[in-house]
């Protein structure tokens, strides 16, 4: 598969990407990170190992999506849940705001 990674082009592979990796030793995930084999490394090792690029040089989202694309399973950073969403707007409350009004939020009585 053909992708870009720090404005380079790279013919990478599954199998390559296994050879690659065999005997690295994985370095403690902190951020972003993908599963190869049976072992989760950092995003930005395994750009630096495959690419022998300097990790400063490429984003964790082009290896994230090389890697996705490839068939690895990636995980979001430690805590990176998103967060919890306001409650929706009533229809009432919408309609009110589009012509121009305020929304009345309830006191704590």
């Amino acid at each position: 598969m053909r992708c870009v990674i720090a404005r380079y082009p790279f013919d990478l592979t599954k199998g390559g990407v296994l050879d690659s990796m065999k005997g690295v030793t994985p370095e403690p995930v902190i951020g972003e990170s993908v599963t190869i084999g049976r072992r989760r490394y950092p995003v930005k090792q395994v750009g630096e190992v495959v690419t022998r690029q300097d990790r400063r040089d490429f984003t964790g989202g082009e290896v994230t999506r090389a890697m996705t694309r490839l068939g690895f399973t990636c995980h979001p950073a430690p805590g990176a849940e998103p967060a919890p969403s306001a409650p929706a707007a009533t229809p009432v409350e919408t309609a009110s705001v589009l012509l121009g009004g305020t929304v009345i939020t309830p006191r704590d009585s």
